[in-house]
């Protein structure tokens, strides 16, 4: 499900998650490369990049067990066999060869199969997409962490902010603020700067969700506007939406509550 701008569907060319996974994964560990895996990783309070880093390999591996197991039902526990180095320094390593697994997995299960999926989409292709953006997003804190600027492909920008928002509304097990996200019928607007995209998402006294493509008019209660890339680190929670970077209008309340409640 895409509610970008029907319209401007050629501007922004599709996705190949898998691949995706192993160039971001690439991007990554080449941050990592001679980095203290010591340093604290501020948009990951209590993390090291080493913390950072276990992680992300682990999510990449824990998928990747999903995909071959083809589960058709919420898996009862998350025990993987990481191979975790005892040495920390062997960790970029890892991390790279996490991106193998993964590969393998892709390899051998068609991404159109019907699995269980937490998110919307209930097929094997959820869980690379996932992985794509668990993985960039990361990979964009270790490079924060270490003073750098994250360059975001716009395409994989885009894709990620309607990744994010189709499946907010089903995170609440792992992110129980996201129950509180609730309002009488008040909705909120993202565009991009660098392109034709729109989200607008409506509060509603019972949650919320995304309008269809095409079904909003084009004012809402409350809008930001900002390149794909600020939009997606804005929507996970790195920047905060009065960034010099952002522009934002409207209801000053709707937009507290939405980013006290929505990042995970």
């Amino acid at each position: 499900m895409s509610i970008s701008d029907p319209t401007q569907a050629s501007v922004v060319p599709p996705v190949d998650h898998r691949a995706a996974v192993a160039a971001e994964t690439a991007r990554f560990v080449a941050a990592l490369r001679g980095a203290d895996l010591s340093t604290a990783v501020p948009s990951c309070p209590d993390w090291t990049l080493a913390d950072l880093v276990r992680h992300t390999g682990s999510v990449q591996r824990w998928f990747s067990v999903l995909l071959r197991s083809r589960i058709q039902e919420p898996p009862r526990t998350r025990e993987v066999d990481l191979r975790l180095p005892e040495r920390e320094d062997g960790y970029p390593d890892w991390l790279a060869e996490s991106a193998t697994v993964a590969a393998e997995a892709f390899a051998a299960t068609d991404p159109d199969l019907p699995m269980w999926a937490w998110g919307v989409d209930q097929h094997a292709r959820f869980w690379a997409r996932r992985m794509l953006f668990e993985t960039l997003l990361h990979r964009a804190d270790a490079e924060l962490a270490l003073g750098l600027t994250p360059a975001i492909d716009r395409s994989l920008a885009v894709d990620g902010i309607d990744e994010f928002l189709v499946n907010l509304p089903f995170a609440t097990f792992f992110a129980p603020k996201v129950a509180d996200l609730r309002g009488p019928d008040r909705t909120i607007r993202f565009r991009t700067t660098d392109g034709d995209e729109s989200w607008l998402v409506r509060l509603r006294p019972d949650g919320f969700g995304l309008e269809e493509a095409g079904a909003a008019a084009d004012t809402a209660d409350a809008t930001v506007r900002g390149t794909a890339a600020d939009l997606l680190l804005l929507v996970y929670g790195r920047l905060p939406y009065r960034a010099q970077a952002l522009a934002h209008e409207g209801d000053e309340d709707l937009l507290t509550h939405w980013f006290a409640h929505s990042a995970f």
